[in-house]
């Protein structure tokens, strides 16, 4: 039985890690601020014996003994990071430093989970590991992307420094139970709206792409990348490869959901990625992984999620 921190673990992927990792028989400690995640997220663990939460501000040191620490706490949605867009840099660089630092003294293998953000609005599509990005560094975006990208290099540096086992993933759009009704993600929002009878929101013309990754898919990939050997240190894209429109995502909620919605086109926001897709060939020979859940099959187990949610 290992002792695993999850900061971030009553988030959207943090409390489904929490569950998958209490069901392999480890001890888990789920330390979060609430500023997005939820008690109700993980309320369905409390009262087992090794489960633990924290309230606590990764920002500020944490003196706790662990052997392996899964570092998620960020917001990750635009709604949520850009409504205090200095604590969301403070939360990637500070809650790395201090992470890190706990990780070094106790000597614990540390995982980040970065995000495809880092390639920014990218030139080279489907996006490789190996590609540096195109970020706007002054732009509303940059306090997520820009924080991602210097805790990527402050693991690299404590790395590279004391040696420190690290494991990198960059994560593509996931989605599925537990996203938060109102963090403004586009899977969220159209199942929302459409539940709503509201008007689906397409930004532009709909045409640029994202590729979707179910919830459960991820969290598997998560696992795999932590068991790596010694020395494999990514960053490895975790994502699914099969490429949408908003314009097909849109239709295949309106299928799910049914009603009367329609489509209500506004301007795009800046700095919003055109494309977004990643080449999961690293993590298909490292890890044996790839996405299994179809977009239509986690669509229907999200919709289900959000109209039990909205009442």
């Amino acid at each position: 039985m290992k002792k695993i921190l999850i900061t971030g673990g009553a988030g959207f992927l943090g409390s489904h890690l929490c569950e998958r990792l209490l069901k392999n028989g480890n001890d888990i400690l789920c330390v979060d601020n609430f500023f997005t995640g939820s008690k109700t997220n993980i309320a369905h663990l409390i009262g087992n014996p090794f489960f633990e939460m924290m309230r606590h501000d990764v920002t500020f040191p944490l003196y706790v003994e662990v052997d392996e620490i899964y570092n998620l706490a960020c917001p990750a949605s635009p709604v949520h990071y850009q409504f205090d867009p200095v604590q969301t840099t403070k939360t990637s660089v500070h809650g790395a430093i201090n992470m890190l630092g706990l990780a070094k003294r106790v000597k614990a293998r540390i995982f980040q989970a970065s995000t495809s953000e880092v390639y920014g609005d990218p030139e080279v599509h489907p996006q490789l590991e190996n590609y540096w990005g195109r970020v706007n560094p002054i732009g509303p975006r940059a306090c997520y992307d820009e924080g991602k990208r210097c805790a990527e290099t402050l693991f690299f540096d404590y790395h590279r420094q004391h040696n420190l086992d690290i494991k990198i993933a960059r994560i593509f759009n996931t989605y599925g139970p537990r996203m938060h009704p109102n963090d403004g993600r586009v899977v969220s929002n159209f199942i929302v709206q459409a539940l709503k009878g509201e008007d689906i929101t397409i930004f532009g013309d709909g045409q640029q792409t994202r590729s979707f990754c179910y919830v459960d898919d991820l969290i598997e990939g998560f696992v795999r990348m932590m068991n790596t050997e010694c020395g494999f240190t990514g960053p490895i894209n975790m994502g699914n490869p099969v490429e949408f429109t908003m314009l097909e995502l849109a239709e295949k909620v309106l299928q799910l959901v049914g009603g009367k919605s329609k489509l209500s086109f506004h301007p795009l926001p800046q700095d919003d990625p055109k494309q977004r897709q990643p080449d999961i060939d690293l993590a298909k020979s490292k890890l044996d992984w790839a996405p299994k859940v179809q977009l239509e099959d986690g669509l229907k187990e999200t919709v289900a999620y959000f109209k039990k949610t909205l009442g």
